[in-house]
């Protein structure tokens, strides 16, 4: 397991209390600012040493704009590095069911190491519902992690939560040609069909697939 040195966990520990204080993730100058209205006379450059330090562990990383996310790693274990991920209702991995983009139905309290590669602001759950996706280890009840689509990535022949007319659905995204996009099914289930639209009907692609966190019921 990693030592720290003094400073380091100080700015650690500061790095999660200004996460969690002001539900955002500051950059290095931005850290370095809220130090500095708490008495740490410690110079920026001082303070990027420690960061880079912690990068090195593994305890700490930033995404493309230098914003900063507490990590943990099996050297390190802390259960401090949880982040709240929004749930939105029910997405069908069969037809597609009322969504609503807005209507956050609660949180998910997640490791930050399951998504080391992602922006924790970005990712958000939906329920699955039915069989339509099982091939992909897409089952009923579990919840699926997607990352905002913000029309930066190609989603051709990804599993995607599309959102038509209002409907959502799970399905993999594919363009068959003629201006026809297909929505299709991956399951043992031969009852599901795809879903055909034209490349200028309303749909939104909300989110591109990350992963799957499995749930089991179990009755008392």
């Amino acid at each position: 397991m990693y030592k720290l040195t003094v400073k380091q966990q100080n700015i650690l520990d500061t790095l999660r209390e200004f996460i969690v204080t002001h539900k955002e993730n500051p950059t290095p100058y931005g850290l370095h600012k809220h130090l500095a209205t708490h008495g740490v006379s410690d110079s920026l450059k001082s303070v990027m040493q420690v960061i880079e330090a912690l990068e090195k562990k593994d305890l700490l990383t930033r995404d493309e704009q230098r914003r900063m996310y507490v990590v943990q790693n099996d050297d390190y274990a802390d259960l401090q590095n949880i982040f709240s991920m929004p749930l939105y209702g029910l997405a069908s991995c069969g037809d597609a069911l009322a969504y609503a983009q807005d209507n956050v139905e609660g949180y998910l309290q997640v490791s930050q190491s399951l998504f080391r590669h992602e922006e924790p602001a970005k990712l958000f759950a939906v329920k699955a519902l039915g069989d339509s996706m099982d091939r992909d280890n897409i089952h009923d009840g579990d919840y699926i992690v997607f990352e905002k689509y913000e029309n930066q990535t190609d989603v051709e022949n990804k599993i995607v939560v599309a959102v038509i007319n209002g409907m959502a659905t799970i399905k993999r995204f594919k363009k068959v040609g003629g201006g026809v996009i297909g929505l299709f099914p991956h399951s043992t289930n031969l009852v599901h069909q795809p879903i055909f639209i034209h490349e200028n009907d309303t749909v939104l692609i909300a989110g591109v697939f990350r992963r799957v966190l499995p749930v089991r019921y179990v009755s008392i």
